[in-house]
């Protein structure tokens, strides 16, 4: 009889027993603890991801045509990459890595946009870890100029730093150009100092070349634009070079706290990252390969550049 009414025990019964108790705090304690394992994964993931974004080089393919380029250059294939930062958080290894990479893309010219470490000192280790870990293959050549974090505080250092570049096979073009032949024609690089940390000559570099050539511009930093279009060519006429390519502002890093990192502030918006045309000249802003001050990218992957030029 004693068993027959537990059966129909009232549900007031039930709710002021200790077990029901029990379980009824148990099933609120479990969906606590969910909440809190689901609160602690989603901030691991805003921590960790960035750091994550940060070591996804991507490769941007691109397809230019140009009237300047001599027919027998047609289909030119330049590899173009900037802000490296080796250091600590671009190893040795990393640098074999893209040293691959690039060789994997069978590149007709590799242009380097400069920041290459974060001082002097790690610029030039990166040029000897470049050495070491393999030579970097093209056709005609590895050209690059210097960043504002490459250069050094003397000219001792900026000697000591293009030196390096010689022995790593890279040609350095501080306020020079570098001729480029190609069967029975030339086509041009021009590069020029730091704009904040060096002293670029726009006047000696522009006046080398004609508006007839097909010259490509190196700079790290993109602000030189608007002086750069202003310069002349040998016979007075603007419209000096056919494709600008520059570095220096990471895009952002972090597209949505970017501002926090004080990355390349003293860089017009326009100029922050992308592809523009201006005076029928393509410019390429590139987001880079390296971090700076945090290891980290968000929504602005780092990237090289493969980019077809056509007659």
């Amino acid at each position: 009889m004693n068993a027959y009414r537990g059966k129909h025990v009232s549900a007031a019964a039930r709710r002021a027993s200790p077990s029901f108790h029990r379980g009824r705090h148990q099933v609120r304690y479990h969906h606590r603890r969910r909440s809190l394992i689901a609160v602690v994964v989603l901030v691991l993931l805003v921590l960790l991801y960035p750091l994550l974004e940060a070591r996804l080089i991507q490769t941007e393919r691109v397809t230019l045509q140009s009237d300047d380029l001599p027919a027998e250059a047609n289909n030119l294939r330049i590899v173009y990459l900037s802000d490296i930062h080796y250091g600590f958080w671009f190893s040795d290894a990393d640098v074999g890595r893209l040293v691959s990479r690039i060789n994997s893309l069978r590149p007709d010219l590799v242009l380097l946009g400069g920041d290459y470490g974060t001082d002097n000192e790690s610029a030039v280790g990166f040029f000897n870890s470049l050495r070491k870990q393999g030579t970097l293959h093209s056709r005609y050549g590895v050209f690059g100029v210097v960043g504002d974090m490459d250069r050094g505080k003397s000219s001792a250092d900026l000697t000591r730093l293009t030196e390096s570049m010689t022995n790593a096979g890279v040609t350095a073009l501080v306020n020079k150009v570098a001729a480029v032949n190609i069967a029975a024609n030339r086509i041009y690089i021009a590069g020029v100092d730091d704009y904040i940390a060096g002293e670029p000559n726009l006047k000696s570099v522009a006046g080398s070349v004609s508006a007839r050539d097909y010259v490509i511009f190196l700079s790290h930093n993109p602000t030189v634009i608007p002086d750069a279009q202003l310069a002349s060519d040998s016979s007075g006429s603007l419209g000096w070079f056919d494709l600008g390519l520059f570095g220096h502002t990471h895009g952002g890093q972090m597209k949505i706290f970017g501002s926090m990192l004080d990355i390349a502030e003293d860089v017009p918006d326009r100029y922050r990252s992308g592809w523009l045309k201006e005076n029928r000249v393509d410019l390429l802003i590139s987001r880079g390969v390296g971090t700076l001050i945090y290891p980290g990218r968000l929504f602005c992957f780092p990237q090289i550049h493969y980019i077809t030029v056509t007659y």
